[in-house]
């Protein structure tokens, strides 16, 4: 068997509708639906939900649970926060750019744009916590083709030694010139 494509993804909101509203506003996703049940379907458990679907283009979903009846929300405080994050692809530096421009003026901090030399980023936190990033590839085939040839030696070396394989310590030099 061979996946098609992701169904969906879900992470736990604050508040389903702010969450709705802020997602619609800043990331221009559209609501496509909206399930809440008194019942867990999957564990019979009762526990109310409302459960959101937003639409992140391209068939891809973005979906959040408000649980009201479940402790607060928190994050594994053993992981940096700048890890667990959910990033969404843009198709020119001019749309990142003005993202971050129009995020800003609505009061939301981004970092960035940071070069990745294959793809440039900005990030940012939605209401709930979450990291998002908004990327855009500028890569050549040629610097993704270098990077495909050295994939599965730089894992088997991190596998072994748990440091940094420089098997493309190139897309770095520019900043250590």
């Amino acid at each position: 068997m061979k996946l098609n494509r992701i169904h969906h993804v879900a992470y736990r909101c604050l508040d389903a509708k702010a969450t709705v509203e802020w997602y619609v506003k800043h990331l221009h996703m559209d609501f496509v639906l909206a399930i809440a049940e008194d019942q867990v379907p999957s564990t019979h458990a009762p526990d109310p939900y409302m459960h959101v679907f937003l639409d992140a283009g391209h068939g891809n979903v973005l979906a959040f649970f408000e649980l009201p009846n479940s402790p607060a929300m928190g994050r594994d405080t053993n992981t940096p926060e700048w890890v667990q994050h959910l990033a969404f692809k843009v198709d020119t530096v001019a749309e990142l750019e003005e993202a971050k421009a129009r995020l800003q003026a609505a009061g939301i901090a981004v970092v960035g744009v940071t070069d990745h030399t294959i793809f440039k980023s900005i990030y940012f936190f939605d209401p709930n916590g979450h990291r998002l990033e908004l990327a855009c590839d500028i890569g050549t085939p040629e610097m993704y083709k270098k990077l495909d040839e050295v994939k599965w030696a730089m894992l088997e070396e991190w596998s072994q030694t748990k440091r940094a394989p420089k098997h493309a310590a190139w897309m770095h030099e520019k900043e250590l010139a």
